[in-house]
């Protein structure tokens, strides 16, 4: 296969220069994470420069739970319709990889229309890391394997060292690695300390989780960070406003349903 996709609205080849393109230190990507066609509409509508998943919104939309209960069928069909609803790039988080060979892993997501994917080194049915060696050579097989299919994906390499609460030092080891096997991005996932938001900064591309009261948007591009995800933020903020107007049909409170039903939900 080349770098066109079975998607008829994506060349993967060219939307994975376009997203590498996008990852400025200091002026960072900005992704608001989505789990459907009808969000990832939303977010192209508002002028958002790429698509991003989340696992943690995509797996129980479709009534599984996260960290490696999605399984792969379901979760490249899920990610077809996604990239089949919008034109800009799509990035997929691909948890650890559903255990595909990398040739399977790569047909698979550019055959769904996706230029690039979050790979992370965990293992969830361990509870542990995996060994970071054995993680870059995954990165490694997966951009060859890529580029042996006429595309180089945009591939965020996901550090879980602070996710399982190990030490800043274990993490920047990992990121070395990981951008030496060819990593474009490293995402050291629930890292909000400020010093070593710099010390992996300084190392290449960084994507951080952005948690409202952690930093401010602001401060995470002048640390020169060059990605900002929120994961499934949006999708949890859209529940418990559904929580919210649940609640106000239950009680046949007219009011209660918020502001937006007052500028005419029918419209």
């Amino acid at each position: 296969m080349t770098g066109q996709s079975r998607s008829s609205r994506h060349d993967v080849a060219a939307d994975a220069e376009k997203l590498r393109k996008l990852h400025v230190p200091g002026a960072p990507l900005l992704l608001a994470n989505v789990w459907d066609p009808t969000s990832a509409r939303v977010v192209e509508s508002a002028d958002m420069r790429a698509i991003a998943t989340a696992s943690n919104a995509l797996a129980p939309v479709n009534g599984y739970e996260d960290h490696g209960h999605l399984p792969a069928d379901v979760a490249f069909n899920a990610l077809r319709r996604i990239a089949d609803a919008v034109s800009l790039p799509v990035t997929a988080d691909l948890e650890d990889g559903y255990g595909l060979s990398p040739e399977e892993f790569v047909d698979r997501l550019a055959n769904a229309g996706a230029c690039g994917a979050i790979l992370e080194d965990s293992d969830h049915r361990a509870g542990t890391l995996v060994d970071a060696d054995r993680h870059a050579e995954r990165i490694a097989s997966v951009k060859a394997a890529a580029r042996a299919r006429g595309f180089d994906p945009v591939i965020n390499a996901r550090i879980d060292v602070h996710f399982h609460k190990g030490p800043v030092e274990e993490g920047l080891r990992r990121a070395r690695k990981y951008f030496d096997a060819g990593a474009d991005c490293v995402y050291p996932i629930f890292l909000w300390d400020v010093p070593a938001i710099r010390e992996y900064v300084a190392l290449g591309p960084t994507n951080i989780l952005y948690g409202p009261e952690r930093i401010a948007l602001g401060e995470l591009a002048r640390l020169g960070v060059a990605r900002i995800s929120v994961g499934p933020l949006l999708f949890r903020l859209l529940l418990k406003r559904l929580a919210v107007a649940t609640d106000a049909l239950r009680r046949q409170d007219d009011k209660g349903f918020g502001p937006e039903w007052q500028g005419g939900l029918w419209k």
